[in-house]
């Protein structure tokens, strides 16, 4: 049990932790037609965006003078001086000037090594028993699009149903002018762009997905972070953590 588990036991709020049994009968009973998943921390473990930009500075995609702005940036982030919204903006608009199939490529690599073997057991069978019973398949992130588009490869989510971090692409080149970045109200408000004002099921594991949790008419949190969970308790909600996420502290930006 979690430290903020414990602290829920603590002050008598109840919150039911599902079984990955009662996980996936809850869902699959629901007869959903449209089911949301946030990636990072949902899908699978880590974060996958700011793995990516790591990685991608290491290999040199990106200038030094850029590289260090963004680092600056991202300490300014993580001591509470940018938003959410603002630091996963930034992160895409580094790649300025370089050309959209490089960062594919790029994304693609990253995935197959970094993410791939992080994805929850749990999550791909149940996305694949949704998909099976013919399941409208959406996923909704703040990491750049370019590594969720890799990311949800196995999950077999189509591209023109993933809603994320990106700027405009230009002639084969990427610009930095952002064209959306779901994060917080921003995911609910990206579900509405697409006509998805009230989805059936929606998946996700920080705070940054409580909006678009409380849109849905099944809210699914899954590997709830610290914040979630308390927020899931408020909300009298359930909860699932896959076997691979139990013992592992999550730290989420912006809790």
């Amino acid at each position: 049990m979690s430290r903020i588990e414990e602290s829920l036991t603590a002050a008598q709020i109840e919150i039911q932790k599902w079984t990955a049994q009662e996980f996936k009968r809850l869902v699959l009973e629901s007869n959903s037609k449209v089911a949301v998943f946030d990636c990072d921390g949902t899908l699978w473990g880590g974060d996958a965006g700011y793995g990516f930009m790591a990685w991608s500075l290491e290999q040199g995609l990106v200038s030094r003078s850029t590289s260090d702005w963004i680092d600056t940036r991202h300490r300014a982030y993580r001591s509470g001086k940018a938003s959410e919204e603002e630091i996963c903006g930034e992160m895409v608009q580094i790649y300025a000037g370089l050309r959209d199939r490089e960062l594919r490529a790029a994304a693609a690599l990253y995935v197959k090594e970094f993410v791939q073997n992080c994805i929850f057991a749990e999550m791909i069978d149940l996305v694949d028993s949704l998909r099976a019973t013919g399941v409208d398949l959406w996923a909704v992130s703040s990491t750049n699009r370019w590594v969720v588009a890799e990311g949800v490869r196995d999950f077999k989510i189509p591209e023109d149903h993933i809603l994320a971090a990106e700027v405009r692409v230009k002639d084969g080149l990427i610009t930095s002018e952002i064209m959306d970045v779901p994060t917080d109200a921003g995911k609910a408000l990206a579900l509405k762009r697409v006509g998805l004002t009230a989805p059936d099921a929606v998946f996700g594991n920080s705070i940054h997905d409580l909006a678009m949790l409380k849109m849905a008419r099944h809210p699914y949190p899954v590997n709830p972070s610290p914040a979630l969970l308390e927020a899931a308790a408020k909300n009298g909600w359930g909860y699932f953590r896959p076997a691979a996420a139990e013992g592992v502290g999550a730290i989420v930006g912006g809790e």
